[in-house]
């Protein structure tokens, strides 16, 4: 009997490991925001918290600028979640912005760029590739 328990943990265990729960942590299920807070005169301002809130289920990730002013927040948005709206967040500023992408890639990450500046802000999405690979790199 010890025997076949053991077979069966040997057979079932990775279909688990490798099931739904690894399957959330994947391309299909993430949207990234990232982006850089600076101030009117362009220095940057680690340690400031950024908020993305997604409105249709009033989730909230939360982040904050590391030493470069860069902040990165890993959203949970699957397929379905295309062109829903999320509210980003500062403690001095808020835009909303909508997750855009192509559902049927699932091999590149998804995500947009949004940098605050001053009192502004400004959506980069051709910059996100370029910026969390470099973030990546570190």
């Amino acid at each position: 009997m010890k025997k076949c328990a053991g077979f069966f943990a040997f057979l079932v265990l990775p279909a688990l490991l490798s099931g739904p729960s690894a399957a959330e942590h994947a391309v299909p299920f993430r949207f990234t925001v990232l982006g850089y807070v600076k101030a009117q005169d362009g220095k940057v301002r680690p340690g400031i918290q950024v908020r993305v809130t997604r409105e249709k289920t009033g989730l909230s990730y939360v982040g904050a600028t590391d030493r470069t002013g860069l902040y990165v927040i890993v959203t949970r948005l699957a397929d379905e979640s295309l062109g829903e709206a999320l509210d980003l967040r500062t403690p001095e500023q808020a835009v909303r912005i909508v997750a855009r992408f192509d559902p049927s890639d699932h091999e590149h990450e998804r995500g947009t760029r949004v940098d605050f500046v001053g009192g502004q802000h400004v959506e980069l999405p051709a910059a996100f590739a370029d910026t969390l690979g470099r973030f990546l790199a570190q």
